[in-house]
């Protein structure tokens, strides 16, 4: 698959768990399918799938998985950074041998690495495969920002296989920033689990990669922006957004992402590899379930 092919609605999916711990292969078959049946464009494995905290076999698992299961419905993306160039091009190699379509990498989390390290790290994971790679800076929830002009240096690496994901804020202006660094070139996927989509998408985004849990108001807002209706993607958006800053952290997008899951039949358990972070307490839990039929009304679901 080339970048360009690389657009639309990519939701990272949720990992299940049974209660051994073990990744239970069923439930992400339903997952998967059903995000299909709600509209998405492929799926990607990353932060909310809980990679950083699966083993490497566990993470090679769940890609044979995902790509076994998606069989061809759609591209299979899958994040492959970590904290050195070593294991990078490690995960890498194995999501290629997988099946994957493209990969996705954050920089360094611990090391706040300077340009020439930085651009040494990603050429690294270029050179390893000749899959597409999406430069992620999720600083908004975990890991190291990257300024625009270092990202703009990491398209020169390759043009055709080099894209974006910049979750550092102010997510809009910096989508804007970006592309005006690269000339209009880069290609660019929205995060932060829709909250930024309106914003971002008349600045020039190719595609959204958000949580698992409701991809039928990512859609939903995807398919009336590109129509031209304004007035439905907002009135969505404005739902989704009241529910998504309840999510400040990375282990606040699992518990709730996995509470939606679970109301809505896919999961059967709102299980998180620990240690966990966060836990929403009763009240919390009831207005997250209070915004959630709000949204779901409003798409008409």
């Amino acid at each position: 698959m080339s970048a360009k092919e690389l657009k639309g609605v990519l939701p990272v999916i949720q990992t299940p768990f049974r209660q051994d711990g073990s990744i239970n292969r069923d439930i992400l078959h339903r997952e998967i399918d059903w995000l299909f049946a709600e509209g998405v464009d492929g799926i990607v494995i990353a932060m909310v799938s809980e990679v950083l905290r699966l083993t490497d076999l566990e993470r090679d698992t769940l890609t044979r998985h995902c790509v076994e299961i998606v069989a061809g419905r759609g591209p299979v993306v899958a994040s492959v950074g970590a904290e050195s160039s070593a294991q990078a091009i490690r995960h890498a190699k194995a999501a290629a041998d997988a099946g994957t379509d493209a990969l996705m990498a954050i920089p360094p989390s611990l090391t706040r690495c300077p340009v020439d390290e930085l651009v040494r790290y990603y050429q690294a994971i270029l050179d390893a495969t000749p899959l597409p790679l999406v430069v992620q800076d999720a600083s908004g929830y975990v890991g190291n920002s990257i300024p625009v002009p270092t990202q703009a240096a990491l398209l020169e690496l390759a043009p055709d296989r080099v894209l974006f994901k910049p979750e550092a804020q102010p997510i809009g202006p910096n989508v804007s920033a970006l592309l005006e660094a690269t000339g209009g070139r880069a290609r660019i996927f929205e995060g932060t689990a829709g909250l930024a989509l309106m914003d971002s998408y008349p600045r020039g985004i190719v595609g959204t990669m958000p949580g698992a849990d409701v991809p039928w108001a990512i859609v939903a807002i995807w398919q009336a922006m590109a129509a031209g209706d304004e007035r439905r993607a907002g009135n969505i958006h404005a739902r989704l957004a009241a529910l998504v800053n309840l999510m400040h952290n990375l282990d606040a997008y699992l518990a709730i992402e996995k509470l939606l899951l679970v109301e809505q039949g896919i999961f059967e358990n709102e299980l998180v590899r620990g240690p966990v972070g966060y836990q929403a307490d009763a009240q919390t839990r009831e207005e997250i379930l209070r915004l959630f039929r709000a949204l779901r009304e409003e798409c008409g679901k």
